[in-house]
């Protein structure tokens, strides 16, 4: 995904919907060549286009969560790329940071196997060269396109991997990680059994929420990668109970105005790294 891109997903973030044509004036480039990355982020399904429009509205909930501080997520994703071997095969579950990583494996060209349950994940890379996807059967839930419950335990019983990567919504320090509903927390905590070793894949952000559900409690967990603005009060939980914490930098991010004549004004984010 090129920078241009990556700007078009900053101003969606901060704007319900933006004319197509306006778009173009912000990022300086022709309606043509506009179009054809709209069309890009399209196929991966993280935005929508209707009626001279873009928005990432009506896109898929993991779609919309990887506009939110995509570079960030990003850099989290190729950090973790980083420990898998050639020819390894990873376990992988839903979400933003996890569909990253999923896209970052591909391209380092490690000819590496991903085992997931997230039919998203699976779609958004079945197109990428030098990786193979296998998809675990389960409770389909449409508003995460991710296979959940008993059956995607059951398809899993003969399944070992090194590394498992999981996202999470949320944390509570007396207890660990948490999600947001009780299927999928349930399904990754049985998955975890799969695998040696367990890393989570999270924005910094998510130390500061909380999860309905328990997802993982410490024991269970390898390492975390995620953004140097973690609370201390986190990063010295993660230390005490031994949790290897990597850390990548969070850009600044510098919000700024621009209007043109006659359109309503556009607020987006000038980020000084991508």
């Amino acid at each position: 995904m090129n920078d241009r891109n990556v700007k078009i997903l900053e101003i969606l973030t901060n704007n319900k919907n933006v004319k197509v044509n306006l778009l173009a004036e912000l990022l300086d480039v022709s309606q043509v060549t506009l179009r054809r990355d709209l069309d890009s982020l399209e196929k991966c399904g993280i935005i929508r286009r209707t009626h001279g429009y873009a928005s990432l509205d009506g896109a898929d909930e993991t779609a919309r969560r990887m506009a939110v501080c995509y570079s960030v997520k990003r850099r989290i994703a190729k950090a973790a790329v980083e420990t898998v071997e050639e020819g390894e095969t990873v376990l992988l579950e839903s979400g933003s940071c996890c569909a990253f990583f999923a896209e970052e494996l591909a391209q380092a060209q490690k000819n590496a196997t991903i085992i997931t349950n997230s039919m998203f994940i699976s779609n958004y890379i079945c197109k990428m060269l030098n990786i193979k996807v296998i998809v675990l059967s389960g409770f389909f839930q449409p508003e995460s396109h991710v296979l959940v419950g008993p059956l995607a335990l059951k398809s899993a019983e003969n399944i070992f991997t090194d590394k498992f990567f999981i996202g999470t919504d949320g944390f509570i320090p007396a207890q660990g990680f948490t999600g947001r509903d009780h299927l999928r927390a349930e399904t990754a905590l049985g998955l975890t059994k799969r695998a040696n070793n367990v890393f989570i894949l999270t924005e910094s952000a998510k130390f500061t929420r909380r999860g309905a559900y328990n997802l993982l409690p410490f024991n269970s967990i390898t390492g975390v990668f995620t953004d140097d603005k973690i609370p201390k009060e986190a990063e010295g939980i993660l230390i005490k109970n031994d949790i290897r914490l990597n850390k990548v930098p969070f850009a600044d991010e510098q919000i700024k105005w621009r209007q043109f004549a006659g359109q309503t004004p556009i607020l987006y984010n000038d980020r000084n790294n991508n």
